[in-house]
Order: C-alpha cells, then sequence, then structure tokens
C-alpha cells in the first residue's frame, strides 16, 4: 500500500516504557484554516513532536462522525472525517511519523458506534424482529402500553440510557442516545472489529487504544441494575475477555499493542485484562485522579504496582486527558483530586500553585516504572478553559441539565505562535472553540525560548529519559525520607524526590542532580511543591 509501511511483527517491548502522546487532532493544530484542527496540522508538527521527545502518538478518533460526542460516536472506521483529511493523509502521516521514530497508536470504540452508522440506519429502518436489529439492544417496553424503558440501568453520562424509536421499540445506549450499544453476542459484531484492527494495522499503526473497555459485554436478560450485586450487568462481565482473546492474536500477527480504557477498582480483576493473552497495558486512573498529597499519592503509587505485579505488564502513568479537568487547574483547587461527579462552574483555582505542582507531577510520572502518557498541551502548561455556555458542545454538560461544564475546557486549541491570529492555532476564522483571553502567554514558539518554561522543562527531562536506560520499565524502591517527602531510587543509581510539605527538604545523598522542576533553596534544600531528579 503506497505511503503505509507495515509495522514488522517481530516482539517488541518498546511499549513497555514508552512516552506517548495523545493527539486531539480537532484541536491540535488548523493546516487548512477552516477553524479545525486536522491531520495536515499533525503533519506540520511532527518535528515539534520529535524535538519534544515521544515516541509515539495516540490518536483519538479521526473517523467519520457527526460529532456528537467528540468523535467517540464512530459512522465509519474505515474513512477518515473530511473535516480532519483523508485516509491518504493518515497513510501519510503514519509513515512521516515512523521515519521520525514516532509510532502511531489509533482509537477504537467498540462499546458503540454512531446512529449516523449504516448498521444502525439499517436497524431502524428494517423495524422490530429483523436480523439488522440483533446487532444492538433493541427490546420492547415496560408497561401497559410499551411506554417505559426496559430496564432502569444507570447512564456513563448523566440522562437516560434507552431511546425509543418510531415504531416502539426502545434501544441501549450507555452514553448519549447518539450513540446506540452494540450487541456483542452477536458474531458479526466481533468480526468486523477484527477485520478494523487488521484495516489499521495494515496501515502500519503500532497500536489501538480500546475505549470503554469495561463495558461491552451485557447481560442478555437486561436484567435491572442492582446495587452490589454481581456480576455488574454490563461492567467487567467475565465474557468479555474470550474478546480480548481473540483480539490479542490479531494483534500478535502484526506485532501490535493494546491499551486498554478500563476504569476498575477491584484490582484482581483489573489484572485480567493485563493476562499475557488480552490487552498489553492499561490507563491508570487512580494516579490520575490522585489528589497531590504526600499519602494518597504513594498509596496510589504502590497500588499500581501490586495491581501489576502479578501479570508481569507495565503500569501507565497519566496526569490529564481530553475527558478531564487540566492538571494546572486540578492541582491548583482545594480539592485536587479529580472525580467526574465534582465537576461544577466557578471553581476557585490558584494556577500559579497548580502550574509548579504540575512541573513536580511531570517529573514524579516520569521517573516512575513503565510506560507515561501525555495529553496535548500539557507540556505548554496549559489551564483549563472557562467555555461561554454558548459555546459548549459537550454532551456531559447538555445531560446533567447544565451544572456540569463538560470537558470542552481541556479541549480548547492549542497556542502555537504568541502573535498570530487565534495563538497560531492556524484558522483563518474562529476555532471551533474560542481561544481564551491570554492564550498567547502559552505559546509554543515563547516557551521554546525560555530555558525556565514548562515546554522547556518537558523537553529536558524527556531527553534525559530517554538517554538514561534507569527510568522507563524495571524496578524501584523507595527511601526513608522526611514526613510529607516521596523519595525512590531506579537502576543506575537515579533517584526522583518530591515534596509535599510546607518546609524545604533536605536531598537524599548524591553525586548529581540531573533536573529540578524548580530551583532548590538557598541551603540547596527541596522547597514544597518541587520534584528533582538526582544520581547517587
Amino acid at each position: 500500500m503506497e505511503g503505509s509501511p507495515r509495522e514488522p511483527a517481530a516482539p517488541s517491548d518498546w511499549w513497555r516504557s514508552a512516552v506517548i502522546y495523545e493527539v486531539y487532532v480537532r484541536s491540535f493544530a488548523d493546516g487548512d484554516g477552516d477553524g479545525t484542527g486536522d491531520l495536515a496540522g499533525v503533519r506540520a508538527k511532527l518535528p515539534y513532536l520529535a524535538e519534544l521527545g515521544v515516541e509515539a502518538l495516540w490518536f483519538a478518533p479521526w473517523y467519520l462522525s457527526p460529532l456528537a460526542d467528540g468523535g467517540y460516536d464512530v459512522a465509519d472506521y474505515r474513512t477518515i472525517d473530511p473535516a480532519f483529511g483523508t485516509l491518504a493523509e493518515a497513510e501519510k502521516l503514519i509513515h512521516e511519523a515512523r521515519e521520525l521514530g514516532i509510532r502511531t497508536i489509533v482509537d477504537i470504540v467498540p462499546n458503540h458506534v454512531s446512529d449516523q452508522h449504516a448498521w444502525f440506519k439499517a436497524a431502524i429502518e428494517a423495524g422490530p424482529g429483523s436480523p439488522e436489529r440483533e446487532l444492538f439492544h433493541f427490546r420492547p417496553g415496560r408497561g401497559e402500553r410499551g411506554e417505559l424503558p426496559p430496564n432502569q440501568w444507570p447512564s456513563q453520562f448523566s440522562g437516560d440510557t434507552w431511546t425509543r424509536v418510531a415504531d416502539g421499540e426502545w434501544y441501549l445506549h450507555l452514553f448519549a442516545p447518539q450513540q446506540p450499544d452494540l450487541n456483542w453476542n452477536h458474531p458479526a459484531v466481533r468480526r468486523e472489529h477484527e477485520e478494523v484492527l487488521r484495516f489499521w494495522f495494515e496501515r502500519g499503526v503500532a497500536g489501538v487504544r480500546v475505549d470503554s473497555a469495561a463495558l461491552l459485554a451485557k447481560d442478555p436478560t437486561l436484567a435491572d441494575f442492582v446495587e452490589g450485586v454481581d456480576p455488574h450487568p454490563y461492567i467487567d462481565r467475565d465474557e468479555l475477555h474470550d474478546v480480548y482473546r481473540s483480539w490479542r492474536a490479531v494483534a500478535d500477527e502484526y506485532g501490535g499493542i493494546f491499551v486498554g480504557e478500563v476504569w476498575m477498582p477491584d484490582a484482581e480483576r483489573f489484572a485480567r485484562y493485563l493476562r499475557p493473552d488480552e490487552l498489553h497495558t492499561a490507563f491508570n486512573f487512580n494516579f490520575l485522579s490522585c489528589p497531590w498529597e504526600v499519602e494518597a499519592m504513594r498509596a496510589a503509587i504502590d497500588g499500581t504496582l501490586a495491581e501489576h505485579a502479578p501479570v508481569g505488564a507495565p503500569p501507565t502513568w497519566v496526569l490529564c486527558n481530553h475527558d478531564v479537568t487540566r492538571t494546572v487547574t486540578r492541582y491548583g483547587r482545594k480539592d485536587t483530586g479529580f472525580d467526574f461527579a465534582k465537576k461544577r462552574f466557578g471553581t476557585p483555582t490558584d494556577l500559579g500553585l497548580g502550574a509548579g505542582r504540575a512541573r513536580a507531577a511531570a517529573l514524579l510520572s516520569l521517573a516512575l516504572p513503565g510506560s507515561v502518557y501525555l495529553y496535548q498541551g500539557e507540556e505548554l502548561g496549559l489551564p483549563e478553559a472557562d467555555i461561554p455556555r454558548d459555546r459548549i458542545e459537550d454532551p456531559m454538560h447538555f445531560r446533567s441539565g447544565g451544572t456540569d461544564p463538560g470537558r470542552d475546557g481541556c479541549r480548547v486549541p492549542l497556542p502555537w505562535t504568541a502573535d498570530a491570529p487565534y495563538s497560531g492555532f492556524g484558522s483563518e476564522t474562529g476555532p471551533w472553540l474560542p481561544t481564551p483571553d491570554g492564550w498567547s502567554a502559552y505559546a509554543a514558539d515563547l516557551q521554546g525560548a525560555d530555558p525556565g518554561s514548562m515546554l522547556s522543562l518537558y523537553r529536558e527531562a524527556l531527553r534525559i529519559r530517554a538517554e538514561e536506560p534507569g527510568f522507563g520499565d524495571g524496578p524501584m524502591a523507595w527511601l526513608d525520607t522526611a514526613q510529607g517527602t516521596l523519595a525512590f531510587t531506579r537502576a543506575d543509581g537515579l533517584i526522583c524526590a518530591v515534596n509535599f510539605a510546607g518546609e524545604p527538604a533536605r536531598l537524599p545523598a548524591h553525586t548529581d542532580i540531573l533536573l529540578s522542576s524548580g530551583p532548590l533553596d538557598e541551603g540547596g534544600r527541596l522547597p514544597q511543591d518541587t520534584a528533582v531528579w538526582l544520581r547517587i
């Protein structure tokens, strides 16, 4: 296939230690000036990403979509949305990134499709009892006239999980009504997704991120949800693992890897997804959600390592993604943890405090064993943006009755050039989300010239991490430290220390300081909310 090299099938462990950068295409860079980020914009910024030092790019869905949920409502997995470009451009992007040493990971959304997907449109046309409807969860309603939904399952968004169609039947959607859930008991659903995996592996992608990975399998009886009763009717059902075992066989043919979005409080059940014949890695949401507190942070790290140890899978570390409040903003609030249920307008934030903590958290996460995911704009220290209510697009906002600000605040187009229109995003007209006042102060061109900037810190940290084999996957051991601080060793005499306490802390014994998230005090001690990399 022209311009699209296939990844070799030979085994590789690059994913065990990689720094992977999430690209939300719509907000990354606008190559054609129409207000929407696109593949041309990403291709133009590949040198920036190579200089940053990332080893792979994870693309949020770039497929044909009505964008009812930011692209997570997919109408066709084999077509790039015209707003972003073409399949040929995607193939060129995969090829050009690989020439720079950067692999590509695509996003698959197996739980549901768009209501504009050919399958769902055919199901609506075909009517009750048809084979087309068997690909989804269509059911008659309850009540005397079928006026009540088939069950009372809670939504992953606010609101209802069932929508009634004109002929009286209801269909299931754990997310928005425009995202009908697929029936994973149907062999055609399983076959189609395996073919989609092959389609993208053949085009050279190195891996696949699996959205909502624990939600696919449903109780075929559609029994009502009862709190505390197992098994859950649609979360983490045992039959789901057969799906991922079959997927793993496909990935192994191409040397591809999977990373799952698995929100799972039970450590033993979480680890099942990472058995050697299932997913390679899974996102670490305990760390992402953890407040900036020393005891909580150590517990999150210990818990993560303990979860992964039984199956030999490497942990992943992430501070932010396209769904959660930006790190600088979250760490600048009184409640520094993350919880979807707590998102509200007008939460007081100290961005200076948050930025210092975010710098320290960057060094902490990059020093831990395993791989790291970096969401676009985190390397610029972007805060969460306040989106005017009349410009919000996220369905989480509308389904909450307007109380939840939604996720658009972390999806604002990136600032590239301080003195250019719309902070250099590339648009000739207003971008799809408005550029906040003062956004140019975070522009990449300004930060690239400032050795004290967040961008410079990330570049230097990624450079050191790439040069030091002691970082990445491998063992770590905690050091005894003063109350309020964390310190641990890595291989080759490397140490990371972080001070959460109110008083400066003495550094562990060392011979060299490799990097600090902020200046040490006059006595060479580590100030509050500062991290340092040392060599023994």
